[in-house]
């Protein structure tokens, strides 16, 4: 037995002891007179029933190392009459749902929330406190409990020697398990009777219960149900002629105990439940087993029951959750329908704060109700961002807190989940490079191309992977980057710069300020950056991936024009020449040369059809009038006057071939492609809608869960693998995924290392301090920015963040890039909340019916090291990779797109504006702030989006990065429009807001009341996307 511990609790336990003991001396006779009893606690007696009180005092003196409950399994036992005799037989389980055994006894129901009837608790409570309750057991068998249990009953309500044994031996029969069978097993058995075969299959009638586990449970599938350390509760009811007067017994053993093959699964016992009586209503024995199930699948009651000292203890958390029990009308429900789970559950550590937090402030007044009020400080972050005020304290701090680490961050990486990343992380990060190497070389006349932006991402992944604090981050060229690299080069050629060298000195310029804002924790300053400018941010750039891939896509419409004039009736009409060295010779296909006709003679004869005179040209037919074709049929057959031959063309020469020899082609289908874009399209649609519905397969209905799970884990390698087995068995030229084969600069004028000086003037070194400003400021936003997303708390990571060290990693690599002439790299947010994405851990084992618990990120270095390694080496590749089309990768691009921005508030609330009131979903800031603050407050973002957008895609994009730092000064101002009360459920409190607060220099205008439990659904209804903020 554990000990009291001393103060407010004992005395509140003592009270609660003093009070049940005049409430034991008047017992009601009946389950209806039980109703007073409860009802008065809580609503006549004082605010704080006396059974609240004692529950509340049990929990306060919970040991740290018990905060946390096992999870039990209980099954339902129950006692049937068949033609052998009495029979005990499996009807119902629990783990945190209920499942009953269908009436043909075949197959387990799905897991439904049990509904009780009300009567049925009062019936429960009745039997606990009029029955034998034990606590603490010393037992090792089933014997044995049921041995002691029938010893130690009152001298009022002890039983005969005769009764005793014969109550013994029905207890110790063997039970009836219905277990879980695979659809192989169960395919096998059709068609068989339930006991047809050997009798080891089928327990007989009248055996005895086997100390030992059966061999059916230790292969029962159900138990991969359970994670290790959960225990077992035993309910055992029914109804024999032998008993005058009810036989109740609630058993917890001091230690758990396998009882043997009483249950379907080989797990150890805590608690054992008996009721036995004589006949009574329909069902009423089976309900009660079904109110105690229902009872001990609730933690709070859970946790009084392992904690009680004696049975008014017991009694108490049954009020308790009286107390907290919702009634269903009869007539407004069908009491037959099955509730199905919820997609989320509260959670039962704030039922229990809650309760304890109750209990403090009827003790202590209002001062306990001004704690309990939820603070409004920033929730973000904790010691990462805190200052040390020493130059690169924060940075000393940063490595400090990552080495301890280090070596786990290769070895967490051997899963296969890891792989299925790296693939998936690799295509994307391919397709990145090729994109923004493509775009940097249009914008810089091939000084940075395609092959830079290879070798580039790959060594500055490789080392930011490798040394960086938070090292799941991708780096990538991001759009806002590549503005700027338009923007200078620009610059360059109007004032007659060196481009590379006038962005050397730059790159020095930004890596000097990047190492002071390290030195003097400038990271600090993130803690500003509220959800406000986070999602302004993320929407930006996931805007960015879905509008770069559509345009793609439209661009691949522009090279092969799908074919809106052809005609299939008029494909006899269709021709195509090759005219080598002069108009009047065609060598067509393998056709002999043919004398063509001069233009004149060819402008004659069409004017001459279309008069009507096709009668005057022999062996012509009529010449359609809206042909804009030249000759839409051979002319062979028309009998010209020929202009003289020029010397005869080889025969059978190919559009290739014709094109080389400097020919020309003539005819109307000389322009005819495939309807390759009209297959890109499919391609680029059919990978993204196949990504999306492969990601949620895992939640679909059909196979194992471990099959559902791999299929999810590589959801997108397989949509890709698919569109390119299509591709390739239609065998269209689409166009694919072409990579650099040779190590050597786009550009045949530049090397691969930049000299500082020599090309410009000597002034230049300093005047490019003035554009590293803008630089800076944008490396900084951007890499920060990002870095606060990936390290919220809600991705539950382990081994802390490194602000101050990730911004040392990029300004050093600044260095590096722009000596050697490689593109500028930073955080990529889309991608690197993929990677996040791709890297989810979830729970492996969960009850029927509940969805899998988010464990958090699989956080290591090798992932990401592999995918930058694989990318250098991509450029020995290119035979393999050529065999992926662009629309593929295309369609995966805008699947991350579209995953990142659903994955923020800002699309629900800008979803909002489009749906009536009526049919809004139930979210929780619509609870508590009004729909037009809540639609103003969106307005400001969407218009704050609009100019980001408007300035990247102008000449104005010079101070796109003060526009961004701009969003936090908006976010200031904000607080002159809205309460702090409205910012803290739309955004965040930014921190000196928070600390004013918190001291009581602001007033507080509203108080959120049930914030810490709404806070937790919230946090439960995540779904297995990324989720960028949460209140």
């Amino acid at each position: 037995m554990r000990d009291q511990a001393p103060g407010p609790a004992s005395a509140a336990l003592q009270a609660a002891d003093a009070h049940s003991q005049l409430r034991q001396e008047d017992t009601p006779s009946s389950s209806s007179d039980v109703l007073y009893p409860v009802v008065s606690c809580s609503i006549f007696a004082s605010s704080i029933s006396s059974a609240a009180e004692r529950v509340r005092a049990i929990l306060q003196q919970e040991e740290v190392g018990d905060r946390k409950c096992p999870l039990l399994f209980i099954q339902l036992n129950e006692l049937l009459s068949t033609p052998a005799g009495l029979e005990w037989k499996e009807t119902a389980r629990w783990i945190k749902f209920e499942e009953k055994v269908e009436d043909g006894g075949e197959r387990w129901s799905m897991p439904h929330i049990p509904a009780l009837p009300l009567h049925s608790l009062f019936e429960l409570r009745t039997c606990l406190q009029k029955g034998t309750v034990l606590l603490d057991l010393d037992a090792h068998s089933v014997k044995e409990i049921i041995d002691k249990a029938l010893c130690r009953q009152p001298n009022e309500r002890a039983l005969p020697p005769e009764l005793k044994d014969r109550l013994a031996a029905l207890l110790l029969l063997q039970p009836r398990h219905q277990a879980t069978k695979s659809p192989l097993l169960a395919l096998a058995d059709l068609g068989l009777s339930p006991c047809r075969g050997k009798a080891k299959n089928c327990p007989q009638a009248r055996a005895q219960l086997s100390e030992t586990p059966l061999k059916e449970q230790l292969r029962n599938r159900f138990k991969k149900k359970l994670p290790p350390g959960a225990e077992v509760a035993n309910i055992m009811v029914g109804e024999v002629d032998f008993l005058k007067k009810p036989f109740t017994v609630f058993v917890r053993l001091r230690e758990v105990v396998a009882l043997g093959s009483l249950t379907e699964v080989a797990f150890p016992s805590r608690f054992l439940f008996i009721l036995l009586g004589p006949h009574a209503k329909v069902k009423a024995y089976h309900e009660i087993g079904r109110a105690m199930a229902t009872l001990l699948t609730d933690e709070l009651f859970q946790r009084v029951a392992l904690q009680a000292k004696n049975q008014e203890d017991i009694i108490a958390g049954i009020d308790v959750f009286l107390d907290e029990l919702t009634v269903l009308p009869p007539g407004k429900w069908d009491a037959s329908a099955r509730i199905p789970p919820p997609s989320c559950l509260p959670s039962p550590h704030k039922r229990i704060s809650m309760h304890l937090r109750e209990w403090k402030s009827h003790c202590n007044g209002s001062t306990a109700a001004a704690e309990d009020r939820p603070g409004l400080g920033h929730p973000h972050f904790s010691e990462e961002l805190e200052r040390t005020g020493r130059l690169f304290g924060g940075l000393v701090r940063d490595i400090r807190r990552k080495a301890p680490w280090y070596r786990s961050d290769f070895s967490d990486a051997l899963h296969i989940q890891c792989l299925s990343a790296v693939l998936y992380i690799y295509l994307a990060t391919v397709t990145n490079a090729i994109t923004f190497g493509g775009m940097l070389g249009d914008a810089t006349a091939n000084m940075q191309g395609v092959l830079e932006s290879f070798l580039g991402t790959a060594f500055a992944g490789s080392i930011f992977c490798l040394f960086s604090g938070q090292p799941l981050t991708i780096l990538s060229s991001t759009g806002p980057v590549l503005v700027f690299e338009r923007l200078l080069f620009s610059f360059s050629e109007d004032y007659s710069l060196d481009y590379l060298e006038f962005r050397l000195w730059i790159g020095l310029w930004v890596a000097f300020f990047g190492l002071v804002l390290v030195a003097t924790e400038a990271s600090h300053l993130v803690q500003y950056f509220t959800r406000f400018t986070e999602e302004g941010f993320c929407a930006l750039i996931s805007l960015i991936f879905i509008y770069d891939s559509l345009k793609k896509m439209l661009s691949l419409a522009e090279a092969f024009p799908i074919n809106w004039h052809y005609r299939t009736d008029d494909v006899t009409l269709y021709s195509c020449s090759c005219n080598l060295s002069s108009p009047g010779h065609v060598s067509a296909g393998n056709d002999t040369d043919t004398p063509l006709p001069s233009p004149t003679a060819l402008q004659q004869v069409r004017t001459l059809l279309l008069a009507g005179g096709g009668d005057r040209v022999q062996g012509c037919p009529p010449w359609p009038s809206d042909s804009g074709c030249p000759h839409p049929w051979p002319l062979s057959s028309c009998s010209l006057p020929a202009s003289p031959q020029p010397p005869a063309a080889p025969a059978g020469l190919s559009r290739a071939q014709c094109l080389s020899r400097g020919g020309q082609l003539l005819g109307a289908s000389c322009q005819y492609v495939p309807d390759i874009a009209l297959l890109s399209f499919l391609l680029f649609g059919g990978t993204f809608l196949c990504c999306t519905a492969l990601k949620h397969f895992k939640s679909s209905r059909y196979f194992p869960t471990g099959l559902r799970k791999l299929v999810s884990d590589f959801s997108i390698i397989l949509a890709i693998l698919i569109f390119c087995a299509i591709d390739v068995a239609l065998g269209l030229e689409t166009p694919k995924l072409l990579v650099p084969s040779e190590l050597k600069p786009t550009n045949p004028t530049r090397g691969w290392i930049v000299l500082p000086f020599g090309a410009n003037p000597w002034w230049v070194c300093l005047a490019a301090a003035v554009p590293a400003v803008l630089v800076t400021i944008l490396i900084f936003m951007d890499q920060q920015i990002t870095a606060v997303i990936l390290n919220r708390k809600e991705y539950k990571l382990k081994k802390g963040a490194g602000f101050h060290l990730d911004l040392l990693c990029v300004s050093l690599l600044m260095i590096i890039t722009s000596v050697t002439g490689l593109p500028w790299y930073v955080s990529a947010t889309v991608i690197s909340l993929a990677h996040m994405d791709s890297l989810r851990k979830e729970s492996t084992t969960s009850a029927p019916g509940e969805q899998p618990e988010f464990l958090g990120i699989r956080e290591q270095r090798l992932t990401g090291l592999a995918v930058f390694i694989l990318t250098g080496v991509s450029v020995f590749m290119a035979p393999i990779l050529k065999y992926i089309p662009m629309p593929v990768l295309y369609g995966v691009f805008l699947h991350m797109g579209v995953v990142a921005l659903n994955s923020i508030q800002f699309t629900d609330r800008v979803r909002l504006l489009l749906m009536p009131a009526k049919h809004q979903p139930d979210l929780l800031y619509l609870r508590h702030v009004p729909l037009r603050r809540v639609h103003l407050f969106t307005f400001i973002q969407v218009l704050c989006l609009a100019v980001l957008w408007v300035l990247k895609s102008t000449v104005a994009a010079i101070i796109f990065p003060v526009m961004l730092l701009a969003l936090v000064g908006i976010r200031k101002g904000l607080e002159c429009i809205f309460s702090l009360h409205d910012l803290s459920w739309l955004d965040s409190i930014m921190p000196e807001t928070g600390r004013k607060e918190a001291e009581g220099k602001l007033p507080r205008k509203h108080e959120k009341e049930e914030s810490d439990t709404e806070e937790s659904e919230l946090m439960h209804r995540q779904g297995p996307e990324i989720n960028i903020s949460v209140n």
